[in-house]
């Protein structure tokens, strides 16, 4: 066997084992994005996805990557899903519009006041009853669809997409180092309680059931906390999306 023959075999094994030791991530991720997602969600769907998103972090890992193999697997992991949910949008265009309308109004309340919109002025805002909006923000909470820097036709994406920076330019790369430092800083900026689910949820990847325990209130109380911090998140990223959106006409008008 040739040095080459050799050398690819060892890589070819050294991929294998990697799958195999990191095979339970794949179905963690799995049942951690099912928490969001409506029953009619099959789980093995998202597995099969996540376990070509874990085959191809094997594949293009590097060692001297500064991330750890399961942290730069588990982005791959979770983007692969997401790719796959993207592909059959089950949510109804009416929760794009709603969602759309209630991120609108939190911007401009909190635009005018200076201050968090609270759900009474939000209610207030847009002529609904307090029971229909605390299911708006349970929608949000379970579709996929609430990009924080999507522009507000996108009906795409997820509520906190985690890009892979490896194959991007260096002018993307300091855009989506510009975008996580703003979502650092809105993040910090809500209100405690809200603070806490999202670390909860997206740190320590406890469900909302096990926050409910945490926080001592309902399963479904937990759904509206998040859906109102995801809801408030996008609305104070739309000044960055704003901001980003004006940088990459100039650049492209500077081209001519």
């Amino acid at each position: 066997m040739s040095v080459a023959s050799e050398y690819l075999q060892l890589q070819r094994e050294s991929t294998e084992d990697m799958v195999r030791q990191h095979a339970p991530l794949v179905r963690r991720i799995a049942y951690h994005l099912m928490g969001r997602l409506p029953s009619s969600v099959d789980v093995d769907d998202l597995v099969q996805a996540g376990m070509i998103g874990l085959l191809e972090a094997a594949r293009n890992y590097a060692t001297d990557r500064s991330a750890s193999f399961e942290t730069y697997a588990g982005i791959r992991i979770r983007g692969a899903m997401l790719d796959e949910l993207r592909k059959t949008d089950w949510t109804p265009r009416s929760v794009h519009r709603k969602l759309r309308e209630v991120t609108e109004v939190v911007r401009q309340i909190e635009n005018e006041t200076g201050a968090d919109a609270t759900d009474a002025e939000v209610v207030r805002r847009l002529g609904i009853s307090s029971q229909e909006y605390h299911q708006i923000l349970a929608d949000a909470t379970s579709a996929r669809l609430l990009s924080l820097t999507a522009p507000d036709d996108d009906e795409g994406g997820s509520a906190l997409d985690v890009a892979d920076q490896e194959g991007l330019e260096p002018q993307d790369r300091v855009e989506q180092e510009g975008m996580r430092e703003a979502l650092i800083e809105s993040i910090g900026g809500l209100p405690e309680r809200e603070q806490m689910v999202m670390s909860l949820y997206y740190e320590q990847e406890l469900n909302l059931k096990e926050i409910g325990a945490v926080l001592g209130v309902t399963e479904s109380r937990v759904c509206q906390i998040h859906g109102q911090a995801l809801v408030r998140l996008r609305a104070r990223m739309s000044g960055w999306r704003d901001g980003a959106d004006n940088a990459v006409r100039g650049r492209k008008g500077a081209r001519f």
